[in-house]
């Protein structure tokens, strides 16, 4: 399957990594920056791999069947539409788009296109997930009560000049959208995906250079009649401390916890139908940085989508519900109010000037 990555920045390796794992025909990557591209190149052993700093012509000339986009999230949209209308399937890294309105229009274009579009949730396949997951549809659980996802990180200056994107309401978002965006997902997956409410407050406390939120705090309603809780931040002193998900039953109680929701830490269940120990010895990963190593079988199972026609298990509504999670947090700290969802009309764009400061 002839494979090309756009955008050869931080996320690039991983991508790199799971192309290669699965046996993809590597043919191209694109990048703005050639020395993007020849710094991987020459890590990875991608001579052969050729070079483009315009996609569209690479689209054009390579014709590949999956492509990859891990640029800058602002141009995640425009860039999978051109990818889906030259027939290729997609993996759009996290956030699928910027706005509601970008994420309808790439999930219709691929339903037209016939093609998988998926978008990069790689936490979805930690082993400490998935045995989570797997848990949750046997119903051992019971009835959930609610969940709880915590992202409590660290992010200085010298990450935001890396790229001046970052931390922008047109190419990013705030802590929400960027480093916490991945639990808020697997929360919402976990829970029933079907949120009838948020409540939320996001403040910029620590990082008065950036455009968008360093802090959210936020209570979801679920339709089912379970709650979640979200709290997002950069501000940690000194160090990322930890990415923790809680799942709360009136029969088991389990907690994921580590760099990325890649260890269990909790395993109480009622029906004691595995030890739990065990579980958290066989089920626990540790990943040598914060982007596990979901990719590689995220990859396996686009690739398995494209072959035998079914869906991706993250599947561009999955990417859209993600989105809309965050977006619906923004509206309602914005507006002071509780928000309902289905959003029909949201961007981050919406938010702009919200922490401005005043000379």
């Amino acid at each position: 399957m002839k494979y090309a990555l756009i955008g050869c920045g931080r996320i690039s390796p991983n991508h790199i990594e799971a192309a290669k794992n699965n046996g993809l025909d590597f043919v191209a990557m694109c990048d703005v920056l050639p020395q993007a591209m020849a710094e991987k190149a020459a890590k990875f052993g991608l001579d052969g791999v050729r070079r483009y700093t315009e996609y569209r012509e690479m689209l054009e000339k390579e014709r590949p069947e999956l492509v990859a986009i891990a640029t800058e999230s602002g141009k995640h949209a425009a860039i999978a539409l051109d990818c889906i209308a030259a027939g290729c399937n997609v993996i759009i890294e996290k956030p699928i788009a910027l706005s509601i309105a970008d994420a309808d229009a790439i999930v219709r274009a691929g339903r037209e296109k016939g093609v998988v579009v998926c978008a990069n949730h790689q936490n979805r396949f930690n082993k400490s997930v998935q045995y989570i997951r797997k848990a949750l549809e046997e119903g051992r659980f019971g009835k959930l009560s609610h969940g709880a996802a915590h992202v409590r990180w660290n992010r200085g200056k010298s990450y935001y000049d890396q790229a001046p994107w970052r931390g922008t309401w047109a190419q990013d978002g705030g802590c929400l959208m960027n480093q916490c965006i991945h639990n808020i997902d697997l929360l919402r997956w976990m829970m029933g995906d079907d949120v009838e409410e948020v409540m939320a407050y996001t403040d910029q406390l620590e990082h008065p250079y950036l455009e968008a939120e360093d802090l959210g705090l936020a209570i979801v309603k679920f339709r089912n009649g379970a709650y979640g809780l979200i709290e997002g931040t950069t501000n940690v002193y000194p160090k990322n401390l930890e990415e923790t998900l809680y799942l709360f039953g009136e029969k088991g109680t389990a907690k994921a916890a580590g760099t990325s929701d890649n260890i269990i830490e909790e395993w109480r269940f009622a029906d004691g139908l595995d030890d739990a120990e065990e579980v958290k010895a066989k089920f626990s990963e540790n990943p040598p940085n914060i982007y596990g190593f979901g990719h590689t079988p995220l990859y396996a199972d686009v690739i398995d989508a494209i072959q035998t026609g079914r869906k991706p298990l993250v599947d561009g509504e999955a990417g859209k519900r993600a989105l809309e999670l965050v977006l619906a947090i923004y509206k309602s700290a914005a507006e002071h109010r509780p928000v309902k969802l289905p959003l029909e009309r949201c961007s981050t764009m919406d938010f702009a000037g919200r922490f401005d400061r005043q000379a």
